[in-house]
């Protein structure tokens, strides 16, 4: 029976949760956007062209975190010996915080954009439309 040092086993436990993170924040980037931009769609604050720029900016950030899952993927399903178990880590660490970045980077555009939209209603004195469409008091992510 092969027996690792414990400190390597705990290592690579570490990283599987870290693997596994990573990717659930994928899952995170796309729900944000996909429920985010469905909401800015129908709202009438937003002109056709301001709502193609916003896409584009969640098209690039889409782009770069799968970027980062490519890597991820490349380093976890690696054949050969060619890394170390210390450098298979810190590239598991590096992809995990660009991801992390990256989530929190659209979650702060996500919240500018509504913010946008917000003072335009204010202005408008539409704030309760606003508010509902973006969820309740309960609700409210951003």
């Amino acid at each position: 029976m092969l027996s690792l040092p414990l400190k390597s086993v705990n290592n690579l436990v570490k990283d599987a949760r870290k693997v596994q993170q990573t990717i659930l924040m994928v899952g995170d980037i796309t729900d944000i956007y996909v429920n985010s931009f469905q909401r800015m769609l129908r709202d009438g604050n937003f002109r056709p062209e301001e709502l193609s720029a916003i896409a584009f900016g969640y098209t690039k950030l889409l782009e770069e975190s799968n970027e980062v899952l490519t890597e991820l993927r490349n380093v976890v399903n690696i054949t050969t010996l060619s890394m170390t178990d210390k450098e298979r880590m810190d590239v598991v660490e590096r992809c995990h915080s660009k991801m992390k970045r990256y989530r929190n980077l659209v979650s702060y555009y996500t919240n500018k954009n509504i913010s946008v939209s917000y003072l335009r209603a204010k202005k408008k004195n539409d704030l309760d439309r606003i508010m509902g469409l973006y969820g309740n008091m309960n609700e409210r992510y951003w």
